[in-house]
């Protein structure tokens, strides 16, 4: 299992600012495929991600235990 962490607006459409999901094993990007499509989530195509609190890629690879958080760009002045 996989800890998701949702912020900003992305928490909000979601509805809860967490959620574990069975997908160790699997990418960063067919986690997103999946993510939008649950949630019709488009805005994860631009989110920065991160896996254990760095940067990553779209191709690296969840293990178990993983926690990865999606963070929307930011806009303001």
């Amino acid at each position: 299992m996989i800890q998701v962490r949702y912020f900003a607006h992305l928490k909000e459409v979601t509805g809860a600012g967490m959620e574990k999901l069975d997908m160790a094993g699997q990418t960063v990007s067919h986690l997103k495929q999946v993510l939008t499509e649950k949630y019709n989530l488009s805005e994860l195509a631009s989110a920065m991600t991160a896996v254990n609190e760095e940067f990553v890629n779209d191709d690296t690879v969840l293990a178990d235990g993983d926690q990865v958080a999606f963070i929307p760009p930011v806009s303001g002045g």
